[in-house]
């Protein structure tokens, strides 16, 4: 029903057939009917609302839940992207003006795209335009955007829990318990959202876990790092987590992908002792070379030359403990890397 919208120039946006009065999304009120039945020109965007005005909404029978998703030609949003918002246009055309690939996947300039402005498809195009179109649609749909509404769609046990990971419940009903490296309880609660990761615990009411956006804005506001730090990290040749850290040590476990290889490197700050836990290691020392194998270990001291690889048809499973002075990702220098990194 959308394409033909699309193809003619228009930008069409999903607009969700209301099934209660919800919160959590934004509306679209329609406007005039095209004149091909069922689509409809965009009257208004609307911020999430209240409950009275939601109920207002869906008894009104002309608004639409916000889905976010779009259609419509490329050419045509970057039209209208560089009419209304040539900022965010010209930020975008700089930082692809200087890719970088990147295994099977491309990097974008970096300095470059961090000049681009923060904004909605919504705020930046969708309310300027006067080429939006509205295509209703109705179909079970939800973003599962929320721990919530994850809740929602999820099977459930006999009193209305769900749960994944290693959980224990006593007297507690409705909620959402998600356990990612440890065991959790719960004891006598009810309709909670209760999250555990490697990084940090949510525990919140499941009727108010849209605002788990003001705990991040606190943790931007108090400088802390966990919005965009996290224990466990991947790169192209496997993965690292984090497991301790203090002032001058810190504790990671390594898994390298079979085939893959870390670059040829050197610490100014740093040193390092490995310990295999599970496959091969091909380790490059300065001049040295030599395999290691489970329960074995390596020391790579202070400003030298090293490699790690994994030769073997497993994963490699490493331990590093590091010790200095200095102790962050950015202190390494590259000899070498068969992923192109600079």
């Amino acid at each position: 029903m959308a394409i033909p919208y699309a193809s003619a120039g228009k930008l069409v946006t999903f607009g969700i057939v209301p099934t209660a009065p919800e919160t959590g999304y934004g509306y679209i009120l329609r406007g005039k009917e095209q004149p091909e039945s069922g689509a409809f020109a965009v009257a208004q965007f609307v911020e999430k609302p209240d409950s009275d005005t939601a109920r207002h909404y869906v008894e009104n029978g002309e608004y639409y839940w916000n889905s976010g998703m779009f259609l419509f030609r490329a050419s045509r949003y970057l039209a209208e992207l560089k009419q209304f918002r040539p900022d965010i246009y010209d930020a975008c055309q700089q930082a692809m003006n200087a890719i970088e690939p990147d295994l099977d996947f491309i990097r974008v300039n970096k300095e470059a795209f961090i000049q681009c402005p923060d904004d909605s498809i919504d705020y930046a195009v969708m309310e300027k335009t006067a080429d939006a179109v509205v295509v209703p649609m109705n179909a079970g749909w939800s973003d599962v955007g929320s721990w919530s509404s994850l809740w929602d769609i999820s099977e459930k046990d006999n009193l209305g829990n769900m749960h994944t990971g290693d959980v224990l419940t006593h007297n507690s009903r409705n909620n959402y318990v998600f356990a990612e490296s440890g065991l959790v309880t719960t004891v006598g609660v009810s309709d909670l959202i209760v999250v555990q990761t490697k990084d940090a615990v949510l525990v919140a009411a499941r009727d108010q876990v849209q605002d788990v956006k003001k705990i991040v804005e606190q943790i931007k506001a108090a400088g802390r790092s966990e919005h965009h730090i996290h224990r466990e990290v991947y790169r192209p040749w496997g993965k690292y987590d984090s497991i301790d850290q203090g002032e001058r040590y810190q504790v990671k476990r390594i898994s390298i992908n079979p085939g893959e290889q870390l670059s040829l490197q050197m610490h100014h700050h740093r040193a390092e002792h490995w310990v295999v836990v599970q496959g091969t290691a091909r380790v490059i020392c300065g001049d040295e070379e030599l395999l290691l194998s489970e329960n074995e270990s390596f020391y790579i001291p202070l400003g030298k030359k090293h490699s790690l690889e994994n030769p073997g048809k497993i994963p490699l499973e490493v331990i590093e403990i590091r010790s200095g002075a200095y102790l962050s990702e950015d202190d390494i220098v590259r000899f070498a890397d068969k992923y192109g990194r600079k």
